[in-house]
């Protein structure tokens, strides 16, 4: 069986549909891996949504790891600088002694993974845009994508380095945010800047909304269909490169057929680019 360890805030209802989404596929027998740890940065008592996504973990009787990564006091650094980081992964490394995964999902998980645990675990990440896409939170991609007027996007899962959002991909989606779907919206921002379309409606703005509800139907099948490429043997990581299965070293495994497929009824046609 595949193992995998899961780390995770817990600060939100989506690190919980998240979890529950890969036991759910688990259960159905869909997915052939264990979750051999649940690890957060939160200790029981810190926070109502935390404490909501450990009485899932336990539910499902999933062994649960904590160090509260707000009341770690390191012994040389401020808090969340470099040598606070080194000396909180290698307290987090201690308490995982003994646990072999195969792989660490970050699915929610809030803190920057420094070089040791980088290098002790091989680590995958979500993050909200194609490989070659724009870096920075997924409010930041989208409004970058408008900038740009660009065509197409995606999410991807990508290798962890201790470089925020500067791993590999592993595996990924793209998708095309043009059509009927978005032309509409295209229409209505032509001529305005980023910055008039931030002072006028925000987030409220209905391609920015649109953009990130098409994103957001593909980031949970994304992360299962990346658990399954892993554990069927479809895709690995040696060395920080991604391999395939004919031993090849690839930029990222391309998921665009299967879950835009599952996402829209049919292959969207992104899959020819």
């Amino acid at each position: 069986m595949y193992r995998i360890g899961w780390f995770s805030t817990g600060r939100d209802k989506a690190a919980r549909d998240l979890l529950q989404t890969v036991l759910d596929n688990i259960d159905r027998g869909e997915l052939r891996v264990e979750v051999t740890f649940v690890f957060s940065n939160r200790e029981p008592g810190e926070s109502v949504e935390s404490d909501l996504f450990f009485g899932l973990v336990n539910r499902h009787r999933l062994p649960l790891i904590h160090v509260s990564s707000h009341k770690f006091k390191a012994t040389s650094g401020e808090y969340l600088s470099s040598q606070w980081r080194l000396e909180y992964d290698r307290k987090v490394m201690e308490k995982l002694k003994g646990m072999e995964p195969d792989i660490c999902v970050l699915a929610g998980y809030m803190l920057i993974v420094g070089e040791e645990m980088c290098h002790r675990y091989t680590m995958i990440n979500l993050h909200p845009a194609a490989p070659g896409g724009p870096q920075g939170t997924w409010q930041e991609v989208i409004w970058k994508l408008i900038e740009t007027k660009a065509d197409k996007t995606g999410v991807m899962m990508h290798l962890v380095t201790p470089e925020l959002d500067q791993g590999p991909p592993v595996t990924f989606c793209a998708f095309l945010i043009r059509g009927e779907l978005f032309d509409r919206y295209w229409k209505e921002v032509e001529g305005l800047s980023v910055d008039e379309l931030m002072k006028r409606q925000g987030e409220d703005n209905p391609l920015f909304r649109l953009i990130r509800s098409e994103g957001l139907k593909r980031e949970f099948p994304l992360i299962v269909a990346t658990l399954k490429a892993f554990s069927e043997g479809k895709v690995r990581v040696e060395e920080g490169k991604v391999i395939s299965a004919a031993g090849e070293p690839v930029a990222g495994y391309d998921l665009s057929i299967e879950i835009n497929g599952a996402v829209q009824g049919a292959p969207n046609e992104m899959h020819m680019l």
